[in-house]
Order: structure tokens, then sequence, then C-alpha cells
């Protein structure tokens, strides 16, 4: 009994991590846009819950343990690298030779990391289901998704080519700001949606999770 309640956590978390990992199959690669319905990536918020659900105490939110922390951002990373590989090669083309495969494409890591560090600190001063909490995540959801997208858009602006050959354009601050105000709220905003339902859901499941011992108790007095 004792080494079932010991590893209860574990086994929760990596059916939770499952969950997520699917999540960013499915909306990541083409699984449900050509074959059921069209959804925006999830990865950023993937990411973010991530943080918030598998982050540990100690230096850097458990990051710089051997924890189950660190394993979840690795193991998500690699995911996405993944999935963006076969997305690639069924369409017949090079990895290394697309042009979403420029030096800018491993700031992604930082990127997501940052999204992660965002999820972590939201847990750090979660205290439950209250308004508090509420604010708390709407200004962490949005600071790293805003700190996401300008890692991820300006690497790619300042660092790849591909870009300029298609349109012709030269690089510079004007066209580096007026393309980042173009993509900005699109990738911010789809991030906050995702995560304003997985608020419901977390807020949900924890009520219902919090009712059991009452019913159950409820139920051995009646007998």
């Amino acid at each position: 009994m004792t080494d079932a309640r010991s590893n209860s956590p574990l086994l929760s978390r990596g059916a939770l991590f499952a969950l997520l990992a699917l999540v960013m199959i499915a909306t990541r690669s083409t699984l449900l846009r050509d074959h059921l319905f069209p959804l925006p990536d999830a990865s950023w918020p993937v990411f973010f819950l991530a943080g918030f659900y598998f982050s540990g105490g100690g230096r850097l939110y458990g990051l710089a343990s051997r924890g189950f922390a660190r394993v979840s951002l690795l193991a998500l990373l690699v995911l996405a690298v993944l999935i963006d590989y076969f997305v690639i090669s069924a369409q017949g083309l090079a990895f290394w030779s697309h042009y979403c495969v420029s030096p800018a494409y491993w700031f992604l890591a930082p990127a997501y990391a940052t999204l992660w560090l965002g999820g972590a600190w939201l847990r750090r001063h979660y205290r439950g289901l209250d308004a508090r909490t509420l604010g708390l995540l709407a200004v962490s959801a949005f600071i790293a998704s805003s700190l996401c997208f300008a890692i991820s858009d300006s690497s790619y602006y300042w660092l790849s080519d591909s870009w300029l050959a298609a349109s012709a354009a030269t690089r510079s601050v004007g066209g580096w700001l007026s393309n980042f105000g173009d993509w900005y709220w699109t990738f911010v905003r789809s991030t906050l949606a995702y995560l304003a339902v997985a608020a419901l859901v977390h807020a949900l499941a924890t009520q219902w999770l919090g009712a059991l011992p009452a019913a159950d108790a409820t139920r051995r007095v009646q007998h």
C-alpha cells in the first residue's frame, strides 16, 4: 500500500504529461486539421501548463535538478522537433532545407522555456481557486506568451533568409516592427484562449476531486 501511494503522484504526472503531449501532437501536426477540424497549434499553452503542473522546488523551479521538471521540459522540446520533422518529411521535403528550419529555429528552445517558466512562476504563487489566482494567470500567461513571441518572431526575422528570398525585401527595424505587429496578437490570443479553457477544466477537476472525499465520507456514514 505504501509503494502504491508513493507511486501515485508519479503516475498522475505521467498521465497528465501524456495528455499534454497528445494535445501537442494533434494540433502541431496535421492530425486534427486535415481529418477532423482545424485548431491553432497548442504548443505554447502546453509548455505553459507543463511548467505549472510539473515544476518543482529549488533553483529554476526544479530545472537545475534531475527531477520530473527538467525531464518534462526537455521531453516536450524533443517532441516538438520530432513532430516538425515528420510533418516536413511527410511532404517529401528535406527537414534541414525547409524554410522554417533556419538558425532561428533553435531559438524556439529558449522561447518555449520562457512559457514553461511562466507556468512555473504561476504554480509557485498558486494558492487555490480565487480571483487572485485568475489575475496571476492572466498576467503570467500574457507576459510569458509575449516574451515567447518576441524571441521566436525576432529571431526568425533577423536570422532567417527564407522570407527575404520570398518577399524580395530587406531587413530593417521598421520592417521588424511591422512584422511583429502583424502576427503578435494572433499568437498571443490563441495561447490565452487555450489557457482559459485549461483553467476552466482545472477548476472543474479541482472541485470534483475535492468533493470526492466528502462524498465517500457521507456514504460511509449512511452505511
